[in-house]
């Protein structure tokens, strides 16, 4: 007969069962605390943000490659040692510079406009800030290849285009091709000019010049055409002043590309003017008289330093000539 009482099995068996809730409790327990915990999940991807943002304080991408910012300040430390030291100093004169430049730009519009006179007197004021480059240049030992160049390009623009530009309008544009030719001898032959100075130049300046100056054959022209629209001394004016222009124009152009000797701008030292007080003393004469005869004695100033760079130019040749060895000569002809 079958029993009616359900089995209850051996005391560890049931011990183990009771044991199996409890251990099941326990792991839903733990399981819970990982799950819902604040400390949980999040806290790890709390963890890893805080791990990720000290990466990018650090400068770096989370792959471990340098960020960036890293790359561009390591390439501008490469471009700061290859570059040259900047030197303040240089932006004076180079601000001279750009000035002369800007008067020879605006000297070209008034000749487009013109307005002759105000053209004229717009060149003179670039020879202005043409001398001021100069002089802060040797005031601060400022010079530069940088400086030279800059300089010349300018040069160009102010004292060989505007003029040539200017007395094309002012007459010689009568003359059609040939006039064409002659009014473009200032900016071509001052290009040649300020070239060969500019492949001669060592970085030291000299007592003067070989060949005249470009801002000087400028000025002269300038204030030839100004002297001749004076009513105060001349009457001539346009195409009546082209024999006086036209030579001029010349002879100008000629003693740029030539080797004859002009003497440089005098130096503010005290030492320089010991050694050349009668220079000194024209120059001084020269700016004097400016606001009294003005064109005039603009002109008057800068024929007198033509004629003074010719003169010893030609006395310096005429020594030299007499003075050359005749030895040689003298054999060959014993020998013929």
């Amino acid at each position: 007969m079958p029993d009616s009482h359900p089995s209850t099995g051996s005391p560890e068996q049931s011990a183990a069962d009771g044991a199996s809730p409890a251990q099941e409790g326990d792991g839903a327990s733990r399981n819970a605390d990982v799950d819902v915990s604040p400390g949980g999940a999040s806290n790890g991807a709390s963890s890893n943000g805080a791990s990720s943002k000290g990466t990018s304080k650090n400068g770096a991408s989370p792959n471990g490659s340098p960020a960036l910012h890293e790359r561009f300040s390591a390439y501008r430390a490469e471009r700061r040692e290859e570059r040259e030291p900047r030197r303040p100093e240089v932006a004076v004169p180079s601000f001279f510079t750009l000035l002369n430049l800007f008067c020879g730009f605006l000297a070209l519009t008034q000749v487009f406009e013109g307005e002759f006179t105000r053209a004229c007197w717009l060149i003179v004021l670039a020879g202005f800030f043409d001398a001021l480059d100069g002089l802060t240049a040797r005031l601060a030992d400022a010079q530069s290849p940088f400086g030279v160049e800059l300089d010349s390009l300018s040069d160009v623009v102010s004292f060989g285009v505007a003029p040539a530009f200017l007395v094309w309008n002012y007459g010689l544009d009568a003359f059609g091709p040939l006039g064409m030719i002659v009014a473009a001898l200032p900016a071509l032959c001052g290009a040649v000019r300020l070239a060969r100075y500019n492949v001669g130049f060592d970085g030291k300046k000299s007592d003067y010049f070989s060949g005249l100056p470009v801002p000087a054959q400028a000025v002269t022209m300038v204030a030839l055409i100004l002297t001749l629209e004076s009513p105060d001394w001349f009457t001539l004016s346009g195409e009546a002043s082209l024999p006086v222009l036209i030579p001029v124009v010349l002879i100008l152009a000629g003693l740029m590309v030539s080797n004859v000797r002009f003497g440089a701008f005098p130096k503010p030292k005290l030492s320089y003017i010991r050694a050349h007080p009668y220079k000194v003393g024209a120059y001084v004469v020269g700016v004097f008289l400016l606001p009294f005869l003005q064109e005039l004695a603009l002109l008057l100033v800068l024929a007198g330093y033509i004629l003074t760079g010719v003169v010893m130019s030609a006395y310096r040749l005429g020594k030299a000539v007499m003075n050359a060895p005749v030895e040689r000569e003298e054999r060959a002809a014993d020998e013929g």
